[in-house]
């Protein structure tokens, strides 16, 4: 499935998308089963996912999300700012005080509607809020339904890095308009195969060749069995991360410049991807087939592996050494002849090394 030689995303969906087929499943994760709608104009379905006990409904959104989304029941609206910049703790801060005084109590849901940016602070503020009310999450992004709306992981960013401010905190529902898709612009769309093309890795499958409404659930079911049992991240579910350390350096890179969107999340990770093979290959990991491989599965999603060449190797190094996954020094979700596994204390050198000769975007370093 090659999206960079489609001519529209809207062509994309109307071939591989059956839009009088919907699915309702249930994901269970941990402690909990929650329900999920996938499907072609399914935003109708929403109302069946408000679980009973909830007294009051609280939608949150951002102004820049594209669509029509008007509820047959009644739901007060809170518009967020728009782009990166909204997932801050300051921002979390305003939501929980306009919670506050709109008397929303341990009864009241809230349901986030929009990417992961929302999807995530708006979990944040559903864990903390009066010590926890439960939450919905409608993604509008590829990224949204196959990664960032689903796990229990939610989070603000910091000045030092993503994520570094959060909690884990499952919904009570998830509801995937794919016809929401249709509005994706181009840098979104690549946002959602970059963690597309990561769960290539994560199955034997031909991951690739799946209709995208397969790719969708597929991924979705991928998740909760890494999730399940490890919601905390201490142990299989770290293999999630694959191509993450990387593509976080890069994100928390273009953060400490002020410069947050410049590179979408995906694409970031995509970087990360090659640079992770690329890395297990110089320890004795895989061979360079199976670099290659990597290479050719981030073609077919139309992802480009170059890291951004305005940005420096130390810059994206200190963010490396703030990643969660770290024990006492680097680590790294690397493949093997046993599949992925989280590696410690990988020399710093070595990943200083590999970074200084990988391929980069613009003519700097290299070209792919």
């Amino acid at each position: 499935m090659n999206h960079s030689n489609r001519a529209s995303i809207a062509a994309l969906l109307a071939e591989e998308v059956d839009r009088r087929s919907v699915l309702r499943y249930e994901l269970d994760l941990v402690d909990t089963a929650f329900p999920v709608v996938v499907g072609a104009g399914v935003w109708d379905q929403l109302e069946t996912l408000i679980p009973s006990s909830w007294s009051r409904v609280v939608i949150v959104t951002q102004a820049a999300i594209p669509g029509s989304f008007e509820v047959p029941f009644d739901a007060c609206w809170v518009v967020l700012p728009s782009g990166e910049s909204a997932k801050r703790p300051r921002v979390a801060e305003g939501l929980a005080e306009r919670l506050v005084r709109l008397g929303a109590d341990r009864q009241t849901g809230l349901i986030a509607v929009g990417g992961g940016v929302v999807t995530d602070l708006v979990g944040f503020v559903a864990s903390t809020y009066m010590r926890g009310i439960e939450y919905l999450n409608v993604p509008t992004t590829l990224l949204g339904m196959v990664d960032a709306a689903i796990g229990g992981k939610t989070a603000v960013n910091l000045i030092g890095g993503k994520n570094l401010f959060g909690t884990f905190w499952q919904p009570k529902g998830l509801l995937c308009d794919l016809a929401l898709l249709e509005t994706l612009p181009k840098r979104e769309w690549l946002s959602g195969a970059g963690e597309l093309a990561k769960y290539s890795f994560l199955t034997s499958d031909p991951f690739a060749e799946l209709k995208l409404v397969d790719q969708i659930v597929k991924a979705q079911r991928l998740k909760e069995s890494y999730v399940a049992g490890d919601e905390r991240e201490a142990g299989r579910r770290s293999l999630l991360n694959y191509g993450h350390t990387l593509g976080h350096g890069i994100e928390g890179a273009y953060l400490g410049r002020g410069m947050e969107g410049s590179v979408s999340h995906g694409e970031a990770v995509a970087v990360g991807l090659v640079f992770a093979a690329r890395l297990a290959e110089r320890l004795g990991r895989i061979d360079q087939a199976r670099v290659d491989q990597h290479h050719r599965v981030l073609a077919s999603y139309g992802l480009d592996f170059r890291l951004p060449g305005e940005l420096t190797v130390d810059e994206v190094l200190g963010y490396m050494r703030a990643d969660k996954k770290n024990r006492g020094g680097m680590s790294f979700v690397l493949d093997g002849s046993n599949g992925l596994e989280l590696v410690h204390h990988i020399d710093e050198a070595l990943i200083r090394q590999v970074l200084d000769e990988y391929p980069r975007r613009g003519g700097v370093g290299g070209r792919a």
